[in-house]
């Protein structure tokens, strides 16, 4: 099989963590801002799709060179091996973006990729004329940043983050990438009760549920690259008997998720069936000042309404200090919560133990942490 240079991007501030991950299916990693690098073959590339719970992607660099002039661009581009990579047949749309380059025409980018890469295959495989795309598809990316040039392959297609379990949503729902990156964070275990006290459709809860039997995030669902005749059926066939060896359906987990919203609830509820957890998820309508437990040792993690509407904002003032309140008389429990209110912490009562800058999509939060107080038990 052949070694290539691979990248699994993700979303700022969550590099680290996708890092680690790479790096416990075995492979050696370097990261920049939002792009992690490792190498691996074929096998890497499933492994690495079937199991990444946090990266966006995960792509192939088919090259990168330094180009300021469009026949750099068409020069380099097409000496790149396509011919190893796309079949005669291949589908290959080229996708672009350039940052501070003197190459700044992106359709023109994309253009002078598509037709090098064209050029390339018609003299490997000896065709005249045009191709006539009707096979895999293979999505390339022109990235130009500083006028260094990086043409990647896609490996993934949809993104990483679309488990194939999210039937519904709500209003401003969490990615599953970043709900699994919380639950990372907190170091949360299958040992410890868990709770999203604003579950919403139920992703943080559903997230930890998978990282608690340890189920791989890919396992339903199909990938871009299983189409490509390089990319052999039987390996595919072996990474995901690998991902159903390694689940552990027995594993008991004490997960609930509430919501003062009863429709969520009911989403929440048949996302957590789509995904396999029917019965080991825990659901209630159930407003946050409610809470109760004689549990000790346990998780909350949630991410709080926004309150951009007039109104809303002093709303859930009040709530996060009623929830401050509330998890005093709960000292063992640690309490994760990602928000971008200003002065949350002063609402809350106290000092987060610890904060980490995230974004949700656009909007930059803080990923406050409150750590319990370890009980006796512990």
């Amino acid at each position: 099989m052949t070694t290539h240079r691979l990248v699994a991007t993700s979303a700022m501030g969550l590099e680290s963590i996708v890092a680690d991950e790479v790096k416990a299916l075995g492979y050696e990693t370097k990261t920049e801002n939002g792009k992690i690098h490792f190498e691996g073959d074929e096998r890497a590339i499933a492994r690495a799709n079937m199991w990444l719970r946090v990266s966006d992607r995960v792509k192939i660099i088919a090259g990168d060179f330094k180009a300021t002039t469009f026949d750099q661009l068409f020069e380099q581009t097409k000496a790149i091996p396509w011919e190893q990579y796309l079949p005669v047949d291949a589908a290959f749309p080229v996708q672009g973006k350039s940052v501070k380059s003197k190459l700044f025409s992106v359709p023109d980018c994309q253009a002078i990729v598509k037709k090098a890469i064209v050029e390339r295959l018609k003299l490997a495989h000896k065709r005249i004329g045009f191709l006539d795309e009707t096979g895999a598809t293979f999505k390339i990316e022109v990235s130009i940043l500083k006028d260094i040039a990086t043409i990647t392959i896609d490996t993934s297609g949809v993104g990483l983050h679309k488990r194939g379990y999210r039937l519904g949503q709500g209003e401003a729902p969490l990615k599953e990438t970043l709900a699994a990156a919380l639950v990372y964070i907190s170091k949360w275990n299958p040992n410890r009760p868990f709770v999203d006290p604003f579950c919403g459709s139920g992703t943080i809860a559903i997230e930890a549920a998978m990282i608690g039997q340890n189920l791989a995030p890919g396992y339903n669902r199909e990938f871009l690259s299983e189409d490509w005749p390089w990319m052999s059926k039987k390996i595919w066939d072996e990474v995901r008997l690998e991902a159903e060896d390694l689940a552990n359906y027995d594993q008991h987990l004490d997960i609930t998720g509430t919501d003062i919203d009863p429709r969520m609830i009911e989403v929440a509820s048949n996302n957590a069936v789509e995904a396999g957890f029917a019965d080991l998820i825990h659901w209630k309508q159930r407003q946050l000042r409610d809470f109760t437990t004689t549990s000790l040792d346990g998780v909350m993690i949630g991410n709080p309404p926004y309150g951009e509407r007039i109104g809303e904002k002093e709303e859930i003032e009040q709530m996060v200090q009623d929830m401050g309140s509330m998890m005093e008389k709960h000292p063992t429990w640690s309490v994760y919560m990602l928000s971008s209110m200003e002065k949350f912490e002063e609402h809350y009562g106290r000092r987060a133990t610890k904060k980490r800058k995230l974004f949700n999509g656009f909007i930059q939060t803080e990923f406050y942490q409150y750590w319990g107080q370890k009980s006796p038990r512990a």
